[in-house]
């Protein structure tokens, strides 16, 4: 008997200790951060945040959303945000490349190679976003019976470089400055701190 109620009693302290623990992380994941607390804000998630959405070493990536009664209106702004954002990164690293590229070249008037260069390649980036690639959606009704439509694009890397090399080629006064080689080196180089800063791989 008398071992029957030492079992007895230590199922039940064990029950209490096990109860404990779940009521504590309940407790702990239920908790309000300091902000939360000092202003009332609420944290909410961010659609396509995980690392598959980020630029990478080979693509670039961008995410945005629409909102609007209209369904159709909703994605059509947000597929044109998304765009944008992507046609933005996608010039910001050309420009940079660009400025390396004639640092580290003899060009005569490198302020007018730059400039030339970077009309060129907003030319070529337009034409990229026309065929990028879609690679996540998601739709949500809103509490006012509106839409909000969020996308994710992506762009591969050597389509960008091919129709700078083809626009190039084009361009007699241009190519006469333009190694091919070396300016996808720095092209590579650049696309690495890329994915260095947005955490892709």
């Amino acid at each position: 008997m008398k071992l029957n109620l030492k079992a007895l009693l230590r199922s039940g302290a064990i029950l209490v200790a096990a109860a404990l623990i779940v009521s504590a992380c309940k407790s702990k994941k239920n908790a309000a951060t300091p902000i939360e607390k000092s202003t009332g804000a609420i944290e909410i998630s961010v659609p396509f945040s995980s690392k598959e959405f980020y630029s990478d070493a080979e693509t670039f990536r961008a995410k945005s959303s629409g909102s609007s009664p209209d369904l159709q209106t909703a994605k059509k702004i947000a597929l044109q945000n998304a765009k944008s954002e992507m046609a933005g990164l996608i010039q910001t690293t050309v420009k940079k490349v660009t400025d390396q590229y004639t640092q580290q070249r003899t060009i005569d008037n490198k302020t007018e190679f730059n400039n030339k260069f970077e009309e060129l390649a907003r030319e070529v980036t337009n034409q990229e976003l026309v065929d990028v690639k879609m690679i996540g959606e998601k739709l949500f009704k809103e509490p006012n019976n509106s839409f909000t439509y969020w996308v994710a694009l992506e762009a591969n890397k050597q389509a960008v470089l091919n129709g700078i090399n083809k626009a190039m080629n084009n361009n007699q006064k241009l190519s006469q400055d333009y190694d091919r080689k070396k300016f996808e080196e720095v092209f590579n180089a650049e696309m690495d701190k890329l994915a260095k800063e947005r955490g892709g791989n």
